[in-house]
């Protein structure tokens, strides 16, 4: 077998799918913040928390009602979301017409409760949650071994981020939130419910942090604090992106994986703050990032 720079192949592909994995589950959040910033213009510092509420939830519906990983894979977003549409109605609503900062810090101590509510409950060593039957076992391809829940997870997350880039852009219930961002007033005056809009779009943007966690759950054992590993990265990625763009938080997503996986393999040191080093530089040469607009 070929070896790429003194690499083997087994490494290097190896490397690269774990890549693409967390590229899926950066992917995923990234574009549940650029929905939630770029139509409602909130910095949700609860994503991470979200994320693992996401976990938690296919993890309970498992273990207390003998719920099984696909039916949670419906019911732990929609539940997720629903605590999303209750936090924007009760307090994200109350402060829309103030400064971004205040949003910032509510979501931050939101965030804070939720892992602290969390933590108390079930500790912080981690809980496991069993690979469905179906997509246990894997593919030998001759050049590595695929692992079957690996590949589900990297279609999965393609398939919600490209339906979710679909509906946003291109169809009338995307230009109706369009149009409520840029000029809410005018939109309402055209018979459409502004207000519930807002609230509906930040419960999906709840729901596709909560999706991921479920995807998560598998792979990474079910702990309070795996949001809150995640999220920095995650807005670092929609940072590079470009603040709201939907299809730079997909694309960055997937990409900035694959470049930390490759990192891993040819420089392992910097693997932790490859990303990081990457938005400093977009940042000097496009501040509003890869596929933002200047305001």
């Amino acid at each position: 077998m070929f070896e790429l720079l003194g690499v083997p192949p087994q490494a290097l592909f190896g490397q690269l799918l774990l890549g693409l994995i967390n590229g899926s589950f950066y992917a995923i959040l990234s574009l549940g913040l650029a929905v939630i910033f770029g139509l409602l213009n909130i910095i949700n510092f609860t994503h991470g928390a979200q994320y693992m509420m996401g976990a938690f939830v296919a993890w309970m519906c498992l273990n207390y009602l003998g719920i099984n990983y696909w039916a949670a894979l419906l019911l732990a977003p929609i539940a997720v979301g629903v605590t999303g549409v209750v936090i924007e109605r009760f307090l994200l609503k109350r402060i829309a017409h103030v400064d971004h900062l205040y949003g910032l810090l509510l979501t931050f101590g939101l965030a804070l409760i939720i892992q602290g509510l969390f933590r108390n409950n079930y500790g912080s060593s981690g809980l496991p949650y069993q690979i469905p039957a179906e997509l246990r076992g894997g593919t030998n391809l001759g050049f590595m071994f695929l692992p079957t829940y690996r590949g589900w997870v990297v279609v999965a997350s393609l398939i919600v981020c490209l339906a979710t880039w679909f509906v946003i852009e291109k169809t009338k219930l995307g230009s109706y939130l369009r149009a409520a961002t840029e000029n809410p007033t005018l939109t309402q005056a055209f018979g459409i419910n502004v207000p519930l809009l807002v609230t509906l779009t930040y419960g999906f943007g709840v729901a596709l942090a909560a999706f991921a966690g479920v995807l998560a759950a598998p792979i990474y054992s079910v702990n309070p604090n795996m949001g809150a590993d995640l999220i920095i990265v995650v807005f670092a990625v929609v940072v590079i992106g470009g603040m709201g763009s939907i299809m730079g938080a997909i694309v960055t997503g997937f990409s900035l994986g694959l470049i930390e996986g490759l990192t891993k393999v040819f420089y392992p040191e910097a693997s932790a703050t490859v990303i990081f080093i990457i938005m400093a530089i977009v940042l000097l040469v496009k501040p509003a990032g890869l596929f933002g607009r200047a305001a």
